[in-house]
């Protein structure tokens, strides 16, 4: 994916030990679709995980629509997050919701996010 919001290797959370490290101590951000928890990760940039069991969506057709919409969201965000790891968590009944709504909840949890964040 080119473009002015690339999503790279680097802003994503890859190993065990760091879901762990978000996990310990998390800012939780809570709504009716998603759960996001976010901690400092004293870097410069942002980076993203994503914990989409198939328990919340049994079709891996609706997993991978909201890994994407997530990853797209969080492009465009990227700036807003510096310095945060994030780890998305999927609710029941997200699986209904349409793109435009769901993109709208990711954007309200980034605020909230990076706000919670930046006063800790």
């Amino acid at each position: 994916m080119n473009g002015p919001y690339p999503f790279t290797r680097q802003q994503r959370l890859l190993m065990a030990q760091d879901y762990t490290y978000v996990f310990e101590q998390a800012i939780k951000s809570t709504g009716p679709y998603l759960t996001i928890l976010a901690r400092l990760n004293g870097r410069d940039f942002a980076r993203l995980g994503l914990a989409i069991s198939k328990k919340r969506l049994k079709r891996s057709v609706d997993r991978n629509r909201l890994k994407r919409l997530t990853r797209e969201s969080f492009r465009h965000h990227h700036s807003l997050l510096a310095g945060l790891d994030c780890v998305v968590l999927a609710k029941n009944g997200v699986a209904q919701v349409n793109n435009h709504t769901l993109l709208l909840s990711l954007a309200r949890h980034w605020q909230q996010l990076s706000r919670r964040c930046k006063k800790s």
